[in-house]
């Protein structure tokens, strides 16, 4: 099942959840994706994929600026740690 290139909100947070499943090892890794997310082929998971990795290369590299978290309330410096073991975990840094 191909699809347009939009990704709805719970698209991107199912698509995130099971790359935390889902690692590089995982058998049939890409059909588990597409599943999981749903309403995407798995061309559409693995082209999803690279762009995420290219904004993470890109957020690395320095092209993209980092907001300084220690500015902001603790709420969202929670988040933003978070967010940091959440991609460490799904070996992404």
């Amino acid at each position: 099942m191909s699809s347009n290139s939009v990704w709805t909100p719970k698209q991107n947070k199912d698509f995130e959840d099971a790359l935390a499943t889902y690692d590089r090892d995982t058998p049939d890794r890409w059909q588990n994706l597409a599943r999981a997310v749903g309403g995407k082929s798995v061309e559409d998971v693995k082209q999803h994929y690279q762009k995420l990795v290219r904004d993470i290369d890109h957020i690395e590299s320095g092209k993209v600026p980092v907001p300084n978290y220690k500015d902001i309330n603790s709420k969202y410096n929670k988040m933003a740690e978070f967010q940091e073991q959440r991609m460490k975990y799904m070996k992404l840094q």
